[in-house]
């Protein structure tokens, strides 16, 4: 019993030792290419492969990335080739592909040569974001939002506000804004890029930013004041616009857009509108340019004042009311002019309301006409001046020769023209007043002088010209001589009474 079992040992340990002797390691196919020498890269689907054209027929491409078997380009992804491009392959021509199946359900290698391209272009835009550099393309097209430009495959999309201002335009709809922009070449920043969504975001502004400072330097250097440049229209506010003149903004100030008074620019101005203009300040250690819009325009108000003169009467309605004066519009000319408060009253008062109101119709006497300034100066306590009687006269005059001008042109072929006595008779009555009342000294004048400068200076000049109270007691007198002589009865008349007289 003892021998059997030491026999049953002695087996077991020769049969252990057998295995021991006969067993091998286990070896993967992967450690037997690695002893042979052997590398075998097999392509992954997103693999982006070089290879060479085997053979092009109107169904299919076969390309050889060094694979077990050539690779195919069929249906769907060869119908995305632009012909131009399918055209120019020959082969023998090496090719950028994409792998999309290393094996489909007919055991083919699936690829695809735009996905290739689209890839690489993805891999530039990255490129181009993270070094900051800029891209040169065409403008393809354009959406509600702003502009599509091509990079490669890809459309990349440059929204409305990141459009240079100098190409904005103005319109109501996209095709308004943006259809003639079509064609035109354009440089862009890459701003965002997201394979996943497939969005990449350009920037026309980000890529002029580092050329702008440079263009406004030299622009700068180039202008001068007086000069006139045509310019863009690229924002408005409250205070102006701002104009672009190649490639630098300046300003035009509210006061230089037009002639007119306007609220804010965009009652005569818009967005992207061309328009001249005149520099008339730069500070280049600012950086600044002054422009004006309305001074490359005719001024219409000095065609408004081109008949007025300084001394004439016009009638005028008061518009406003200020502590250093009131403001009248003249007839309807569209004119404003200033009465000064000194102008409102031969007495002193403290605010113009003493005198006058807003909607009063007034007769003024133009002072002063500043051209330059384009300024207006009334007075209304000077309309009854004796400074301005010879004006006055000559003005009635030249009224009354333009009546009886216009009355005979309107009354052609009658061989009589029909003479206003009434008219007549206030001239000769002015003709009195000229002879009895010449050069009366303005009121202002009057009241610096005293009693005994006015004899000096009557005595000096020999003009006999009496005091102010007499100059009007004279006045007075030879108005009524004139009337009486006017109205003289006949020697069998009756007299008339003595008041009457």
């Amino acid at each position: 019993m003892e021998d059997s079992k030491a026999l049953i040992e002695e087996r077991e340990e020769i049969v252990e030792v057998d295995v021991e002797e006969t067993s091998e390691p286990e070896i993967s196919m992967q450690d037997l290419l690695d002893s042979e020498g052997l590398e075998i890269d097999l392509p992954k689907s997103g693999d982006i492969r070089s290879g060479m054209i085997a053979s092009i027929s109107s169904s299919e491409i076969l390309i050889s990335i060094g694979a077990k078997s050539e690779g195919i380009v069929t249906g769907k992804e060869l119908s995305q080739i632009d012909s131009d491009i399918l055209e120019s392959y020959e082969v023998g021509q090496e090719i950028r592909v994409y792998v999309l199946n290393p094996e489909d359900r007919n055991g083919n290698l699936s690829l695809s040569i735009s996905r290739a391209q689209e890839e690489l272009d993805w891999e530039l835009v990255e490129t181009l974001k993270e070094n900051d550099e800029f891209f040169d393309g065409i403008i393809s097209g354009f959406n509600k939002g702003g502009l599509i430009v091509p990079i490669g495959m890809l459309r990349g999309f440059v929204p409305g506000s990141q459009i240079s201002l100098t190409r904005r335009t103005s319109g109501s709809s996209p095709e308004q804004r943006w259809s003639q922009l079509v064609g035109e070449s354009i440089k862009v920043g890459v701003v965002e890029v997201d394979r996943s969504r497939r969005r990449l975001i350009l920037s026309e502004r980000k890529a002029l930013n580092e050329t702008r400072e440079t263009l406004k330097d030299r622009l700068l250097e180039e202008l001068e004041v007086g000069s006139v440049r045509t310019g863009r229209v690229t924002s408005l506010a409250n205070f102006g616009a701002f104009v672009n003149i190649d490639g630098a903004d300046g300003l035009v100030h509210l006061s230089e857009v037009s002639w007119e008074r306007i609220k804010h620019p965009k009652d005569v101005l818009s967005i992207g509108e061309e328009v001249e203009t005149k520099i008339i300040s730069i500070d280049r250690e600012q950086k600044r340019i002054g422009l004006s819009i309305r001074q490359t325009q005719d001024n219409p108000w000095l065609g408004k004042v081109s008949d007025l003169k300084e001394g004439q009467l016009v009638e005028g309605s008061i518009t406003h009311l200020t502590d250093f004066g009131a403001f009248a519009r003249l007839g309807e000319r569209d004119l404003e002019g200033l009465i000064h408060i000194s102008e409102l009253s031969t007495e002193r008062i403290e605010h113009p309301k003493e005198i006058v109101k807003l909607g009063d119709s007034l007769t003024l006497r133009i002072i002063k006409i500043d051209r330059e300034k384009f300024r207006i100066g009334l007075s209304l306590r000077k309309v009854d001046s004796g400074a301005y009687i010879d004006l006055d006269w000559k003005m009635a005059q030249e009224d009354f020769d333009k009546d009886i001008t216009e009355d005979a042109v309107a009354e052609a072929g009658e061989e009589t023209t029909v003479v206003d006595v009434d008219a007549e008779a206030a001239a000769e009555a002015v003709v009195a007043e000229v002879e009895t009342a010449k050069e009366e000294p303005a009121v202002e004048e009057v009241v610096a002088e005293t009693e005994e400068e006015a004899v000096v200076a009557e005595v000096e000049t020999e003009k006999e010209e009496p005091a102010i109270e007499e100059a009007v007691a004279e006045e007075e007198a030879a108005v009524a001589e004139v009337e009486t002589e006017k109205e003289e009865p006949a020697p069998d008349a009756e007299p008339a009474p003595a008041e009457e007289a």
